[in-house]
């Protein structure tokens, strides 16, 4: 499994298709952070939005880097389709690590804020909440269950709205109106680790619907 990660990140690097997201994640931050000093919660919430679409962005980025004929010599290499699919998670998810370190970084540069623990946790929590919704998102969509990559693509931004847009109803939608409306991160540190444990769930489910889809194509 190891070994299948480091393959794979890899050829996302040597592929460059990392840098699209990656800039469109810093161009998002420094437009939505620059010259802030107003509350580190609204702050982290706008850096947590701006991981959304990047995780999206970078899983099918990463999933599309194959041919279909070099995805099955992954597969096979593997040890399996469910084996390969783990490593993609796990690629995914290493991935989005250098992303949210510079949503924690780069508002602070970006803004002025004297950041406590708590915000920082706080910023971390969010960050992995919406990249694994992310992930999510971007393996649905991805060449494993899509063929034809305009659908997937109308689906991405579909799912993406739908997510941003139900408030209470998805972890992304009750994070972000939970930033939004309390200023001290310390009061939404349990909240938000719930609402991250739900994203895992929803990363799980994702992965599951993908590796049904695909292993019947």
């Amino acid at each position: 499994m190891i070994a299948l990660v480091r393959y794979l990140f890899a050829v996302l690097l040597l592929s460059q298709r990392y840098l699209a997201p990656a800039l469109l994640f810093t161009g998002l931050l420094a437009v939505l952070t620059s010259n802030d000093s107003g509350p580190l919660t609204a702050t982290y919430g706008s850096a947590a939005g701006a991981m959304l679409v990047c995780s999206v962005w970078l899983t099918m980025a990463l999933l599309g880097l194959e041919d279909r004929a070099h995805r099955s010599v992954i597969i096979v290499t593997a040890g399996g389709p469910s084996r390969a699919l783990a490593g993609w998670v796990a690629t995914a998810v290493l991935a989005c690590l250098p992303p949210a370190a510079a949503g924690l970084v780069l508002p602070l540069v970006f803004g002025s804020h004297s950041p406590t623990p708590a915000d920082l946790l706080l910023g971390l929590e969010a960050q992995l909440t919406c990249a694994f919704t992310g992930i999510a998102i971007g393996l649905v969509c991805s060449p494993l269950v899509f063929r034809r990559q305009g659908y997937a693509l109308v689906l991405a931004l579909v799912l993406l709205a739908a997510v941003l847009l139900a408030r209470g109803r998805s972890p992304v939608g009750a994070l972000l109106v939970d930033l939004q409306s309390t200023s001290r991160s310390a009061d939404l540190l349990g909240s938000t680790a719930v609402l991250l444990a739900a994203a895992a769930g929803i990363l799980a489910a994702g992965a599951a619907l993908t590796y049904a889809v695909a292993v019947r194509k």
